[in-house]
């Protein structure tokens, strides 16, 4: 049952802990606030009078920016969850006072006429603020991806909720009356607050403490412009686009209160009795809500294929056409059930359906203005809809129209409704185009969530005009608005575009074709972009080409030639395209052309790896494994994705053993193969689970997250976390031994190591506990606990003491987080004994040290006599050098890596003015000179450079001509030499070393200028 829901919402494994949590809320939620409307306006209407309605609303338009502005002031001087709860606790207590107040008045036998009016704005504060703030919940726990996945769930709870309290409105009226009804209201609300407040604690509060801390520290917040109003009603007057949109806003709200009225009347006359009275709103609530129920499983799928705009029109159609059922059958026999039927309708449409459309039109702002437009808009509209609505309404309870007139100007208004949806779709696409040209975002996916499919011919010449535009990004995205159409009589105003001058634009254009229904003659047209000078517009034809199944063969003599193009990214989508096609007969050429790729290496051998894997040629698993040694980084990286897309598991034991020595890069890449092997890797995974280096322990523990479900996180990786924190006190230790055995450089990089193991061992517990709670929130928390503020970081640890995602684990982090901050190096035993066991640990760096230090005479400095430095000693001295002194071991180690050790005899030239030069230098030992020299030309000395001191930085990294020329002087000179390229890459991972490198150009610039002084 759970997997077949699972399936139908698209729900994930982490949806399910938060639904669990959350949905009580929603449901109970729509329980008290149905209950809650259905009494109060029972008692309103029975008690104080239906013809008094349109008063209280008037009263309500005018209270509501008063309580706007004062519900703003709370949220702006207090944290978001603890102004949920307020907002939360002080509905329920309107709610317990209010039942109290009518449970007074029963008891003693009492009544209060006057205050029906405060019970019914009460209330209905209540019903406005529920709805909203269970929708605010929903977008604020949830990451926006997973709010959308989980938000018709919670629409389905919370209109259960709807239907439940219909049934049960129904009943407990007809046998104990209204009060009742409304005095289980804040029951229902109460017993949802502990499923609120349990939500908010576990997946909002974590995420404010950093915010919460900020706030107390800020100053006051500088009073908001006054005139911003001004502003937006500015803007807003100046826009037909924002006046229509607002249009739409209000009269929806005015037509629904108008058929509120009718309804109101019509039942308030039909049923005399209270109880009675009640028990019908109940029943129409319970068929509302069923009919909303049903509705919601199509609603999706509707808005997807017909458009916001179409929908807004259809709503509008469906609003006359509830005002006209009502008009002709007010005084007939089935008068009070058509006037029910269309509120009950009305209800739904306005608040269900046409809510969610009015957000596209503020989609057109640029965002740093949309939530202004947005807010003052809907509170014109709120304001303007209830006002218009209640006074059209007076015109009855005054005596001066009746009812079925009052319908009749219902018809009316809906059909100017009906024309502003009308107008407002066709100024959606001239604003659209407003937007593209200022650069605000690519609005594609909007316009089609407003337009539709767009077959409406006015719509598609319109789009079509705009091919002609002058601005690339309006013609693009034409372009995109047409291919989403997939229309194939769009080709021949696509085809005129293959002599563009822009690739951006012929690439769109390929892009928006559709070849399915082609003829030979339009094949050949498109075929014509094979030769294209670009090579992603050439990558683009062949993949239209391969989609041409209907003219299979004529397509494969195209794409044959293709297989021979001087560019790999087009090969790679010629064999996928043949592939796609079911060319048998180009197969042994495909496996031809692909083997050559993987033979070529660099960029060739990446785009064999990406075919490989996308066409899942198992065949080739073994051939991608002798990748995984190749020198270039970014092919190991294409082999290892090839290989996880495989599925090939024997590849399992290889990808774990390149970890250690891993950069971030492979690393990631590691762990996204291992997640798509998925399921087989789950025994290698565990296997190095139970211990050994602790980045690999770190990798295994994080892919194994992501592949088990919970129950098998919770059965086998618990303890593992456990007891891999629990005994990581061991690395700390060696720090201590080595500098009791006087070796302070080598104690300084060990204790550097085990902070970077810890990390990575927090590493992977985090991952887990992401898995076992909500990932934004481990994220944040993560965040708050290295935070530099110490009370932000005491307010992090005490959510690890609360317990978040598994209480043992969340406690086994917290001891582990404490122990790191008070670290307690001291150990027991004799230090060399302790070195020689640390000889035989996982961890590569921290054993090299180790044996580093046992080794006979101290190696602390680099002799004269070394030939060879180890990796280590470059690493010792490569943290000694400025540069790189605040790196990372790991980051310390991909440097020397990459460094090749140079000895330069004096007077060698290391750079020349004015000419390029591929590396970068340290220098270990010797003296080099920086002069201003031409080659055959002496100059000024500019600076000497000598030990632990660099040169080159500049032309290594840009390919820009030395501005200096460097010699060596007085003796040989031993240096570091680091290839630009492969230095490039590094920074690209490890954006620290760049920042040390660029300290060393601002040095070597105050250097130039200081000279230039000098000279001057």
């Amino acid at each position: 049952m759970q997997a077949a829901l699972n399936r139908w919402f698209g729900l994930r494994g982490e949806d399910a802990r938060k639904l669990f949590t959350m949905l009580p809320v929603f449901y109970f939620g729509g329980v008290a606030e149905s209950l809650n409307y259905t009494a109060f306006m029972a008692l309103f209407n029975q008690r104080f009078g239906v013809q008094f309605l349109p008063y209280v609303y008037i009263a309500e338009a005018v209270i509501m920016p008063v309580e706007g502005w004062l519900l703003a002031k709370l949220a702006g001087r207090t944290a978001k969850d603890r102004f949920m709860r307020i907002l939360y606790l002080i509905m329920l207590f309107i709610l317990i006072g209010n039942g109290a107040v009518l449970l007074a008045f029963m008891a003693g036998g009492f009544d209060f006429r006057y205050y029906y009016p405060i019970l019914f704005v009460s209330s209905n504060f209540v019903v406005r603020q529920l709805t909203l703030l269970l929708w605010s919940t929903a977008f604020d726990l949830c990451p926006t991806q997973q709010a959308k996945r989980l938000m018709p769930v919670f629409v389905a709870s919370t209109t259960t909720g709807g239907i439940t309290a219909g049934i049960g409105a129904y009943l407990i009226g007809k046998w104990f009356g209204t009060v009742a009804v409304y005095a289980l209201a804040p029951v229902m609300l109460l017993i949802g607050y502990g499923f609120f407040r349990k939500s908010l604690a576990r997946y909002l509060t974590p995420l404010m403490i950093k915010e919460a801390a900020r706030k107390q520290e800020a100053p006051e917040t500088v009073r908001q412009d006054e005139r911003t109003n001004r502003y937006y009603m500015k803007q807003i007057v100046a826009s037909p686009f924002l006046l229509t949109a607002i249009g739409l806003m209000t009269l929806m709200p005015t037509l629904y209160f108008m058929m509120e009225y009718q309804y109101f009347n019509v039942a308030e006359a039909h049923f005399t009795n209270e109880g009675d009275l009640t028990a019908f709103y109940g029943l129409i609530t319970a068929l509302q809500f069923t009919l909303c129920l049903g509705l919601q499983t199509v609603s999706g799928k509707l808005m997807n294929k017909l458009g916001a705009s179409n929908v807004l029109l259809g709503i509008s159609l469906l609003f006359a056409g509830g005002f006209g059922l009502v008009s002709v059958s007010m005084n007939g026999p089935y008068g009070l059930g058509v006037i029910s039927f269309s509120y009950a309708v009305l209800y739904i449409l306005l608040y269900y359906i046409a809510e969610p459309c009015y957000q596209l039109f503020f989609k057109m702002m640029p965002i740093s203005e949309r939530d202004g437009f947005r807010y003052y808009a809907q509170g014109l509209a709120a304001s303007g809809g209830i006002l218009i609505g209640s006074f059209l309404s007076m015109t009855h309870s005054m005596s001066w129209l009746g009812l079925a007139p009052l319908a009749w100007i219902g018809i009316a208004l809906s059909l100017v409704l009906i024309v502003v949806a009308w107008y407002g779709r066709h100024l959606y696409i001239r604003e659209l185009v407003g937007s593209v040209q200022s650069l605000f975002a690519d609005l594609s996916e909007n316009a089609v969530s407003f337009l539709g499919a767009m077959n409406s011919s006015k719509s598609l010449s319109a789009i079509l005009g705009y091919l002609k535009h002058p601005n690339d990004y309006v013609r693009e995205l034409a372009l995109e608005l047409i291919g989403k159409v997939k229309d194939s009589t769009f080709f021949p105003h696509l085809i005129g575009l293959t002599g563009d001058g822009s690739a951006r634009i012929r690439f769109a254009a390929l892009r928006a074709m559709n070849l399915q229904t082609a003829s030979l003659q339009e094949l050949v047209q498109v075929a014509a972009f094979l030769e294209d000078p670009d090579e992603e517009v050439r990558a683009e034809c062949v993949k239209l080409l391969g989609r041409a199944k209907h003219m299979k063969s004529q397509a494969h003599f195209f794409l044959r030639a293709k297989l021979l193009d001087a560019q790999p990214r087009v090969v790679h989508e010629g064999i996928k395209a043949l592939y796609a096609l079911e060319s048998e007969e180009s197969y042994p050429a495909c496996e031809e052309t692909l083997v050559s790729m993987l033979d070529k290496g660099g960029e060739w051998a990446i785009y064999g790896c990406r075919t490989v894997a996308d066409l899942k040629l198992t065949s080739y698993a073994p051939w991608l494994m002798t990748l995984l040694e190749d020198p270039k980084p970014a092919v190991r990286a294409a082999a290892i994705h090839g290989l996880g897309k495989l599925g090939y598991t024997e590849a399992a034991p290889a990808l774990l053993a390149m970890i250690p020595l891993a950069d971030k890069e492979i690393r990631k890449a590691i762990l996204d193969a291992f997640i798509d092997i998925g399921q087989p890797a789950v025994p290698v995974l565990l296997e190095h689970a139970a211990g050994g280096n602790p980045f690999i322990w770190n990798l295994s523990v994080t892919a194994l997250a992501y592949i088990l479900d919970e129950k098998t996180i919770r059965q086998d990786l618990i303890d593992l976390c456990i007891q891999r924190i629990t005994t990581s006190s061991r690395e700390g230790a060696l720090p201590e031994a080595l500098d009791r055995l006087g070796k302070p450089e080598l104690s300084e990089l060990a204790a550097q190591r085990v902070v970077e193991i810890h990390l990575s061992l927090l590493e992977g517990v985090w991952a887990v506990l992401a898995q076992l709670s909500d990932e934004r929130v481990v994220l944040s928390l993560q965040d708050t606990i290295r935070d530099d503020n110490e009370e932000v970081r005491e307010n992090g640890m005490e959510v690890l003491a609360e317990g978040i995602g598994d209480r043992r684990l969340s406690g086994a982090l917290l001891d582990f987080l404490k122990r790191m901050e008070h670290a307690d190096d001291s150990g027991s035993g004799h230090p060399r004994a302790l070195i020689e066991d640390a000889r035989t640990w996982p961890d590569e760096w921290l054993s090299r040290i180790a044996a580093h230090a046992v080794e006979e005479g101290e190696r602390s400095a680099v002799k004269e006599e070394r030939k060879m430095l180890s990796m280590l000693d470059k690493v010792i001295f490569l943290k000694q050098v400025s540069l790189f002194s605040d790196l990372s071991v790991d980051e310390l180690g991909h440097l020397a890596g990459i460094s090749q050790e140079e000895v330069h005899p004096e007077g060698a030239i290391l750079l020349r003015r004015g000419e390029p030069s591929p590396s970068l230098y340290i220098v270990i030992e010797g003296t080099v000179e920086l002069s201003n020299g031409l080659e055959g030309v002496s100059g000024g000395t500019i600076g000497v450079i000598s030990s632990k001191q660099s040169l080159g930085e500049t032309s290594a990294l840009d390919g820009a001509a030395s501005s200096v020329t460097a010699q060596v002087i007085f003796d040989d000179a031993l240096l570091l030499a680091m290839h630009g390229a492969q230095l490039s890459r590094l920074i690209r991972l490890y954006p620290e070393i760049g920042i040390g490198l660029l300290h060393a150009t601002s040095a070597r610039v105050r250097l130039l200028e200081n000279m230039l002084m000098k000279m001057a």
